[in-house]
């Protein structure tokens, strides 16, 4: 997961950087420097991805046309 694909993930669930964290069980903080491009702990970023896949996220691996997320059907 890349910053884009986070900020990507959030606005396509309608959560902001607080309900990330708190569904990620991170602060504010680490989310924000996520998306700023820092580098985090592999752990943390697993973390952070875990808790959108499990909201329904699906990530997309590059294809050509840049990585990306999309939603799972229900």
């Amino acid at each position: 997961m890349i910053a884009v694909q986070c900020r990507m993930a959030r606005a396509a669930l309608g959560w902001g950087v607080r309900d990330l964290a708190r569904e990620a069980s991170v602060s504010i903080d680490t989310i924000t420097r996520l998306e700023k491009g820092e580098a985090l702990l592999p752990r943390t970023v697993e973390a952070i991805q875990r808790a959108l896949e499990e909201a329904g996220v699906i990530f997309v691996d590059e294809n050509g046309e840049g990585p990306g997320v999309r939603l799972k059907k229900r």
